[in-house]
């Protein structure tokens, strides 16, 4: 059984918390840095990626768990999750814990009038459709080429993974399939 944290600053931390528990692992709530020590994962949810980032700040959990992630603590950055990893943000904004090499494009998609779903295979994560839901989502505009592509959405970049790192402009948390819940538990698997 893994211990799995999810951001609860601000978000859809609870939706995350419940996947993890129906696989059968423990979600826990993180709002304190030192809750960050004895984790084998961590999830940033979709949420408000500006308010999540000077939350990140203000609570004193932002530099720890840039640490964490840069020492091999899987991390798995849904939506805002995505805009919290990027080294770069596409625009004038500041990028927030700059740990993953993608530049990202925030509200890409539009507004939350723009909002869709699809289903579409993911290669390497699922060999069935799984449902994917965009909401004011971003989507990755530069990667480095020690970024993995998975998948790609109308030509848009929408999931990608580096090293201990995912990052995904849908939010899996929001459908009934833990497809993604359980490919980012294997990840853990394998850096553990």
């Amino acid at each position: 059984m893994k211990n799995i944290g999810v951001l609860a600053l601000q978000g859809a931390f609870k939706e995350h918390i419940d996947m993890i528990k129906s696989l059968g692992h423990n979600g826990i709530e993180i709002r304190k840095a030192e809750q960050l020590n004895h984790l084998d994962g961590m999830i940033l949810p979709g949420g408000e990626s500006t308010a999540m980032g000077k939350l990140l700040k203000d609570f004193g959990i932002k530099e720890v768990l840039k640490d964490k992630i840069k020492n091999g603590l899987p991390v798995w950055g849904t939506c805002a999750g995505m805009i919290l990893l990027a080294k770069k943000l596409d625009g004038d904004e500041d990028a927030h814990l700059k740990v993953m090499d993608i530049e990202v494009r925030r509200n890409a998609y539009g507004t939350q009038l723009d909002s869709f779903a699809t289903k579409e295979t993911i290669e390497g994560v699922s060999e069935k459709e799984i449902p994917m839901v965009f909401i004011r989502a971003p989507y990755i505009v530069g990667m480095d080429e020690k970024v993995e592509l998975l998948h790609k959405v109308d030509g848009n970049i929408v999931a990608v993974r580096q090293n201990n790192m995912i990052a995904t402009s849908f939010h899996p948390e929001l459908t009934d399939d833990a497809t993604f819940h359980e490919y980012f538990i294997n990840m853990i698997k394998e850096y553990k």
